[in-house]
């Protein structure tokens, strides 16, 4: 995958923040019209479906005898089991709660880009991703208005959590052998027909009020938050490393927070700035560079 310059992955992680952090609000809003794993398929599929119609000129390169394999698996971690666990999680414990878990992902995607990908860990990176970690939490501490999380709500939070870093390194490993625009073209389309169905199966489509302003959510996170986050974030995962990528993520939770403030009236309070300074000294503490480190590769490459 080619190289991103870095004015390039400023804008598409300003983007990318943007749309993912005000997901959560939306989904939400939308989630007061349908049940959640139709809705859920609904959402993947027309992504899906809008990303296959960019994708078909370079219909050469599916190559999809030679790949099926990587998009079922891709499918399976990123939208399945990613979108399927949110949406039934999110019955389970207040909102805010469960995105704090699910943003633990960073932290997650950090460790097993190390294990798999080889990635460098060093002590302040360590220390970044926890204190990104502790600044959800602070941040989500606002929304949980005294209600008390279940077992099932955490298992599924943290399910998501894992899955979805599970199917973002797995991605980065086999980049190389798919085109990107297929990979999540096919992945969203496969995750859609499957949600859809199990949606179909358990629950029910009379259920779904089909007026203006679900049809309006409906579109928006299907074109914006699906179909184009899916592919601006894994243009930047192909592009430079997963965990730096990732740490970026934990400012979703602020967009999210910063959206709901202004669309269902939630109140910003001292948590909100504290977690936010925790945020940002995290994410420069993951993306700073020990010179010893440099140095060292440095050697390395004259050698």
């Amino acid at each position: 995958m080619k190289k991103l310059t870095k004015n390039q992955t400023i804008i598409y992680l300003i983007v990318l923040v943007i749309m993912w952090g005000a997901n959560w609000p939306l989904t939400k809003l939308a989630l007061a019209y349908a049940p959640p794993i139709l809705f859920a398929g609904m959402r993947t599929l027309i992504g899906g479906a809008i990303l296959v119609i960019f994708a078909l000129p370079k219909y050469k390169s599916l190559r999809f005898k030679e790949n099926w394999y990587i998009y079922v698996i891709s499918s399976l971690f990123n939208i399945i089991l990613y979108y399927g666990l949110q949406t039934v999680g999110l019955n389970y414990m207040p909102a805010g709660l469960f995105s704090a878990i699910v943003f633990l992902q960073p932290v997650l995607l950090g460790l097993f880009s190390w294990i798999w990908l080889g990635e460098a860990m060093y002590g302040l990176k360590i220390i970044g991703l926890i204190l990104g970690s502790i600044g959800v939490f602070t941040l989500s501490a606002t929304g949980f208005n005294g209600n008390e999380s279940s077992v099932s709500g955490v298992i599924l939070a943290l399910g998501t959590a894992l899955f979805w870093s599970f199917g973002v390194v797995y991605m980065k490993k086999t980049n190389e052998r798919v085109d990107a625009t297929w990979a999540i073209a096919l992945q969203l389309l496969i995750g859609g027909v499957i949600l859809t169905g199990a949606g179909s199966v358990s629950e029910n489509w009379t259920d779904v009020v089909w007026n203006a302003p679900f049809i309006s959510y409906l579109l928006i996170i299907a074109i914006f938050v699906i179909a184009i986050g899916w592919l601006i974030y894994f243009t930047l995962v192909g592009s430079g490393e997963v965990s730096k990528v990732g740490s970026y993520t934990f400012l979703i939770p602020v967009v999210s927070i910063v959206t709901s403030t202004l669309f269902l009236h939630e109140n910003i309070t001292i948590n909100i700035l504290v977690g936010l300074l925790l945020i940002v000294i995290s994410i420069l503490l993951v993306n700073y560079k020990p010179k010893i480190n440099s140095e060292k590769s440095n050697v390395r490459r004259a050698s």
